[in-house]
């Protein structure tokens, strides 16, 4: 355990946990997850939110236990290795309309960051234009960064502060196992997806192994999709970026190996066509991850340490699914929605205008 620790904290790391990202993945998918979906922070965060009742999209209603998962796993790790750290108090009200517009950027393309490369492992080339809105996204956030830009700094918390979290993971989890029924007709919440990409899903234990390991492993390594782009262009350090490589070949050949690589364009899972869009949308998504600190699932770990400020954002996220689905802002198979440009617009003009006016004087 100490060994594989040292690595972790090597330059190593971030290479180690993308590929055991890359294969646990595919790996679900066989058991059971949505197609190139084995692990996709936004989708499932939006999945929650339906089987909470934030949304009545039924087709995506589950408490996804990757994700209770990722949260415990970073806890355990941040308690074991004393990186257990409660902080908030860095533009907490910001941060969280950061994360709903992210969430809403990610289900304009179906899917976050993880979810991106993952899709491109497994032969979708529509998730180019979404990869291609994601560094441009990010390069914008970096122009403010290089100008000042800046959420301000996190006060140190009461120990107790960064529990929430975790408890929540409890709870949800809680929740899953029991599937209780409220009210009188016995049904929901907590509903439950009977088709869709809801319904699809591995054996509930082994996706919250997966996830409490690949917690571990990224809280560890510090991996982070947009923080290694990031880092990439502006230190010039491909120490992170490492990872994505290493996430995107290991994906590609345990996709191979199953049997899940389909090249193409059309009919893909869960994905749409519409390459305009699907850059677009992740452009926002890209911006908003950059100006909030790091990918959803570098929050969901940073979350699980006792950042209440990524908390913030997490949740931030969830309320953004269930805007997405009940003002039918988020895309589906067949394209986009009326109403998405709309809602693209407001977020990308609240983004800019956080990176524009939250700079602070440089000497």
């Amino acid at each position: 355990m100490k060994g594989l620790d040292r690595i972790l904290l090597s330059r190593m790391g971030p290479i180690i946990a993308g590929i055991a990202v890359g294969i646990l993945a595919p790996l679900l998918v066989h058991l059971g997850n949505p197609g190139n979906m084995g692990i996709c922070v936004a989708c499932f965060e939006r999945d929650i939110a339906g089987a909470l009742g934030f949304h009545r999209a039924a087709v995506v209603q589950y408490l996804r236990p990757e994700i209770m998962g990722i949260v415990l796993g970073a806890f355990i790790s941040a308690i074991i290795f004393g990186e257990y750290r409660p902080r908030s108090g860095s533009s907490p009200v910001v941060r969280f309309f950061l994360g709903m517009f992210a969430m809403i950027g990610a289900l304009i393309f179906l899917g976050c960051p993880w979810r991106g490369y993952l899709r491109l492992a497994g032969g979708d080339w529509n998730a180019l234009y979404g990869m291609a809105g994601l560094f441009v996204g990010i390069g914008i956030g970096i122009f403010f960064l290089w100008r000042g830009f800046s959420l301000g700094r996190a006060h140190a918390g009461e120990k107790g502060s960064g529990l929430m979290m975790p408890l929540l993971s409890l709870l949800l989890l809680g929740l899953l196992i029991m599937a209780p029924r409220f009210g009188a007709e016995g049904s929901g919440p907590i509903f439950f997806s009977e088709t869709g990409p809801g319904s699809m899903k591995a054996p509930w234990i082994i996706s919250l192994a997966v996830g409490c390991i690949i917690g571990w492993m990224a809280q560890r390594s510090r991996f982070c999709t947009v923080g290694s782009v990031r880092d990439l262009f502006m230190l010039k350090d491909a120490h992170l970026f490492n990872g994505i490589v290493a996430l995107l070949v290991a994906a590609l050949a345990t996709n191979f190996a199953l049997g899940l690589f389909k090249p193409g364009f059309v009919g893909q899972p869960v994905a749409h066509t519409d390459s305009l869009w699907n850059f677009l949308g992740m452009v926002m998504a890209g911006l908003a991850f950059t100006l909030a600190g790091g990918c959803p699932g570098r929050q969901i770990i940073m979350s699980g340490e006792g950042d209440g400020d990524a908390a913030i954002f997490v949740l931030g996220m969830i309320v953004g699914a269930g805007i997405a689905h009940n003002f039918n802002l988020a895309s589906s198979p067949k394209g986009i929605t009326a109403f998405a440009p709309t809602a693209w617009a407001l977020g990308m003009a609240f983004c800019l205008a956080v990176g524009f006016f939250m700079r602070r004087r440089m000497d």
